[in-house]
């Protein structure tokens, strides 16, 4: 009757070794995902919602003043020197400033201006009917199409609002309110 001695490298040795490899890759898996379950819970736990506003855009308006640039473009922008804008997009803006309980304070400018304002915080939204075909969409953040009209040349034209990169929540809100009233 032989004896048998299990000794390093023998085969039972490499199988249980194998064992606890998979038993360790197991549990680091495990802590990783318990990982980021707390990062996660500690983000929600903080207040952080998404999408955010990095400078708070749709949490200064509500309530407050909504800066929106116009550059006249009858007929969704219409602004004669005696009065404030009126057209498509201008009633537009007052509505969504009234779903936010703020009042609207109006600047008068070139689309490229006012996209200059934009960049630096000065404005909130711009409307100059402009369409999604817009040159400015790496300097500011367009809504989706919110009305789609005939062009001159018989083409689609659908139109968008600008607001600034990154204001995310604040751009929601405001496709949320063009989705619900159908684009004015």
């Amino acid at each position: 009757m032989g004896v048998s001695v299990a000794g390093p490298g023998s085969g039972r040795d490499v199988v249980a070794r194998s064992e606890v490899l998979v038993t360790i890759r197991r549990r680091r898996r495990m802590y990783f995902g318990m990982g980021i379950v707390g990062v996660l819970c500690l983000l929600l736990g903080c207040g952080l919602s998404f999408p955010t506003d990095p400078d708070h855009t749709l949490d200064r308006v509500r309530g407050g003043v909504l800066r929106a640039g116009v550059s006249p473009n009858d007929p969704w922008i219409v602004w004669t020197a005696e009065t404030e804008p009126s057209g498509r997009e201008a009633d537009l803006v007052r509505r969504f400033a009234s779903s936010l309980d703020a009042r609207v304070e109006w600047s008068r400018g070139a689309e490229e201006a006012l996209i200059g304002q934009l960049e630096r915080g000065e404005l909130d939204l711009v409307a100059a009917g402009m369409t999604a075909e817009t040159p400015w969409t790496e300097k500011a953040a367009v809504t989706k199409p919110y009305a789609t009209v005939t062009g001159p040349d018989g083409s689609a034209e659908e139109h968008v609002l600008a607001v600034p990169l990154g204001e995310n929540a604040f751009l929601v809100t405001l496709e949320r309110f063009l989705l619900s009233v159908g684009g004015g």
